[in-house]
């Protein structure tokens, strides 16, 4: 069989496989500074996913979405933008052709900050019209600062658009695309504990934010294990028994 990808797979190699689960790789298209691809987004999101996948027995990953809502980083040349609606649309059809495929567990695996709204408004619509579905997502930025250590990144946490931690992820993802030449961010003032709707170009110039000239190869490689070290597990009971919460009766009151 040709390994994880759906687009690789001829219909008898599906049939085969018997997968029970599969991964959803979002991204989008648009300015990540001057360093790195414009589909930086969808490429992340789905070297990660056929990562864990390749780890797992039953799990396919299909082919990436390069288009995402992406109308903040409109200034920056070149964005390519879903409206909210679209998006939501284009991802509730994909849910709807696996459940119909029989394929009822499903991880959205998201490497764009716009895709966040319509993930969630088509994966809430579609546990409701198809209650047998496990549907779970995840951003690789949360995973990674939940879990990876704490001085791992220099400045501002790594975080940032095409800052530290996503740049290292391209050194270590796609190397051949990256030119770190040109690369260069800025560091805006936010506040963390609030969320804010920024146009991109209130952030920065550059079309990168945080500290890109910090990244490297290991720090990208801490990302890449962090991610697939968590996920590996999640996905293996995912695929084995879907989500099952198993609700307990609170503890009494100690007296």
């Amino acid at each position: 069989m040709n390994g994880v990808q759906l687009e690789l797979l001829t219909s008898q190699e599906f049939v085969a496989a018997e997968f029970t689960a599969a991964i959803i790789p979002l991204g989008a298209c648009e300015s990540h500074g001057d360093h790195m691809p414009m589909g930086t987004d969808g490429l992340a999101a789905h070297a990660l996913a056929v990562r864990i996948a390749e780890q797992l027995e039953h799990t396919v990953v299909l082919p990436p979405n390069y288009l995402g809502m992406s109308g903040h980083y409109r200034h920056q040349p070149m964005a390519l933008s879903l409206s909210a609606d679209t998006q939501t649309r284009v991802i509730a059809d994909v849910l709807e052709s696996l459940h119909h495929w029989g394929i009822h567990r499903v991880l959205l695996l998201n490497g764009h900050d716009g895709n966040i709204p319509p993930i969630e408004i088509a994966a809430r619509n579609m546990k409701i019209a198809h209650p047998e579905m496990s549907i779970a997502t995840m951003d690789w930025w949360v995973v990674t600062n939940q879990r990876i250590p704490a001085d791992t990144f220099d400045v501002w946490e790594g975080w940032g658009h095409a800052g530290e931690a996503e740049t290292s992820l391209g050194i270590a993802l796609f190397p051949d695309l990256m030119q770190m030449e040109h690369a260069r961010g800025q560091v805006p003032t936010t506040d963390p504990s609030v969320r804010e709707f920024w146009l991109f170009e209130e952030l920065t110039s550059y079309g990168a934010s945080g500290a890109p000239s910090h990244a490297t190869e290991a720090k990208g490689t801490a990302i890449v294990n962090t991610v697939v070290d968590y996920m590996v597990p999640y996905m293996r009971r995912f695929e084995d028994h879907g989500l099952s919460y198993n609700p307990q009766d609170e503890p009494p009151v100690q007296s």
